[in-house]
């Protein structure tokens, strides 16, 4: 049974990995259609650099971070000066570093989901007087969403997830920036505190394995009505 404590962690892992995505998925899409429907100057160099986080250490991530969203940083600058609000140390600075390390999966997702509509479906509602708006709603979105959730789902994972940009970023702040890996981290520094790695660890693999399940069954889906079409 999980003490009290222990309760606000997996709620605010939830509540990080939530705000990670909601921020991160209109992006994420964004980018993706970007990638998947456009031709440009310096696409390869966008993808590479969407996708840096898989392949960098997160530290190295969170290092960034935390030049940007510092006082003296550009970003954190900004925000001061504009809103008067700072990330560092805060929950929200913890959502910001799983939003960034969820993108680059979401991104990937949504993108073969985009890739694989039938564009000659697209076509022909164009010729029967459809705007693009209306084909994207009735027929792009549609046929797009079972990837565009899959790669949701993924990214929700990864971002309960996240530990090294995190810690990294806004450290290891109990009720404010420590989620379920930095509170297994912190237990495992402490005497005694093996059954609290135990409990905080089930939870985490159970969330994550529900979401990777989650994930799978969609992607199985949209591969099902790719194949049909």
């Amino acid at each position: 049974m999980l003490t009290a404590a222990e309760w606000e962690i997996v709620l605010l892992s939830l509540q990080v990995g939530g705000a990670a995505l909601l921020v991160t998925l209109p992006i994420a899409f964004a980018l993706a259609w970007l990638l998947a429907r456009t031709t440009f100057p310096g696409k390869i160099l966008l993808d590479a650099a969407i996708h840096l986080p898989l392949v960098v250490p997160p530290v190295v991530t969170g290092w960034l971070l935390l030049l940007a969203f510092a006082p003296a940083g550009p970003l954190g600058r900004l925000l001061e000066q504009t809103f008067g609000i700072s990330v560092l140390f805060r929950w929200t600075g913890a959502a910001i570093a799983a939003g960034i390390m969820a993108l680059p999966l979401m991104v990937r997702a949504i993108r073969l989901s985009l890739e694989a509509v039938d564009r000659r479906l697209e076509g022909a509602a164009r010729t029967l007087g459809a705007s693009p708006a209306r084909v994207f709603r009735t027929i792009t979105l549609p046929l797009a969403l079972p990837g565009v959730l899959a790669g949701t789902v993924l990214g929700f994972a990864r971002a309960l997830g996240e530990f090294g940009a995190t810690i990294t970023f806004v450290s290891n702040v109990p009720g404010q920036t420590q989620t379920l890996p930095l509170a297994i981290y912190s237990a495992l520094q402490q005497p005694g505190g093996d059954a609290m790695v135990l409990r905080l660890s089930a939870i985490s693999v159970a969330l994550s394995l529900a979401a990777l399940v989650a994930s799978e069954l969609l992607a199985r889906r949209a591969g099902r009505g790719v194949h049909v079409l």
